[in-house]
């Protein structure tokens, strides 16, 4: 090993640390005694999908209209979004200058927990109110944290033993070392957000990385189904993508229809644009009140919602090769609830989409087994 870049947390030590924070410090210690070239920097939240901080107050903000907030709320922090960690992570091996310090770095603001929270609500478009209140122990905070988000106990409590003391840049040497601009936290939050937010995302092949993997899967409700079809893959896959339009969706099409009246009505796209082909798809097309996003020609198709609904969602086709004649399709229902308005469309139609989505699969199978002229 000729050079190591190490990645700590971002605190006093001349206060009180918490274990997590302590073991990161003592980390960089060993690393350093090594002998090995080391460069630390060290970060306080870092913004971006699946950093455990970030999706604490992801999870809190998006399912709380109204929070009881214990005091670390107004404890102050330098967030940094995630790119801007992996530039300096980066650009460190061709800077010797960097060798042998501890750089802190940290976006261009100091803000609060609850500046941070409210940001989120703004990107996401919710109206969220928060209480301070002085009686949640840290202990308390992580139970409360476990109970309304599926973030586990234990690394709740470990994070926010660590907010009770500001972590903020102690030097400036990123700024001198570094032709780096970090940018602003609403920039790093929409960054973060965007699978999720309104608007495009299309990937053709496998030229990119699925939204679907660019989203933390906590925040994810799924319906899916899995059915053996004794027919060959490609099969199966053509009974897909011809789906919709004057083909109708092969199962209970009249709940279909309803449904499209009714986004129509509400001011939606309804089922009224059809597809653009009978017989294939490309990126980009609409089909009924869907959008192809994703497309894999024989292996996978993923459509994203355009009706009206509280979140975003999600419906994908995944056709595998078991043998010349069988294959193993796959139907995944994802949706993100925006709010808890989000959730309460999510459980409260679950019965009606369970039963059309299984519904749905059976069909494809049964189509695909009774050959081209069904």
């Amino acid at each position: 090993v000729s050079r190591i870049i190490y990645r700590g947390g971002l605190e006093k030590r001349t206060l009180p640390q918490s274990v997590h924070l302590k073991s990161r410090h003592e980390v960089g210690d060993i690393l350093r005694e090594s002998g090995v070239p080391i460069t630390e920097f060290r970060a306080a939240v870092i913004i971006g999908a699946r950093s455990l901080s970030f999706e604490m107050i992801h999870h809190l903000t998006n399912r709380l209209p109204i929070m009881i907030c214990p005091r670390w709320v107004i404890t102050k922090t330098q967030p940094i979004g995630v790119d801007d960690v992996i530039s300096y992570l980066a650009a460190a091996p061709g800077t010797p200058e960097s060798v042998g310090r501890i750089i802190d770095i940290g976006g261009p603001e100091i803000l609060t927990y609850r500046d941070m929270m409210l940001t989120v609500a703004k990107v996401l478009g919710l109206k969220r109110w928060l209480i301070k209140v002085p009686v949640l122990t840290p202990r308390l905070s992580s139970y409360w944290v476990g109970l309304v988000t599926p973030i586990p106990i234990k690394p709740a409590r470990a994070l926010i033993e660590g907010l009770r003391h500001e972590t903020v840049c102690e030097n400036d040497d990123a700024r001198k070392l570094f032709d780096i601009k970090p940018m602003p936290f609403v920039t790093a939050v929409q960054k973060a957000l965007s699978a999720v937010l309104p608007g495009d995302n299309f990937i053709e092949g496998h030229q990119a990385e699925s939204v679907i993997n660019q989203i933390e899967s906590s925040h994810i409700l799924i319906d899916r189904q899995q059915l053996t079809v004794k027919s060959p893959a490609k099969a199966v896959f053509d009974i897909i993508t011809s789906i919709g339009g004057e083909k109708g969706w092969y199962y209970a099409n009249w709940l279909w229809k309803i449904r499209g009246f009714i986004d129509e009505i509400s001011g939606g796209v309804g089922l009224r644009r059809g597809r653009r082909d009978s017989l294939t798809l490309a990126v980009g097309d609409s089909l009924d009140f869907w959008r192809v996003e994703e497309l894999e020609p024989g292996k996978r198709l993923l459509l994203r919602a355009e009706m009206k609904v509280p979140g975003k969602a999600w419906l994908e086709f995944e056709v595998k090769i078991i043998d010349e004649q069988k294959s193993l399709l796959t139907q995944t229902a994802r949706f993100y609830p925006r709010g808890l308005l989000g959730l309460c469309y999510w459980y409260g139609v679950y019965p009606i989409h369970k039963l059309v989505f299984k519904g749905l699969a059976a069909a494809i199978a049964n189509k695909a087994e009774a050959g081209p002229a069904n």
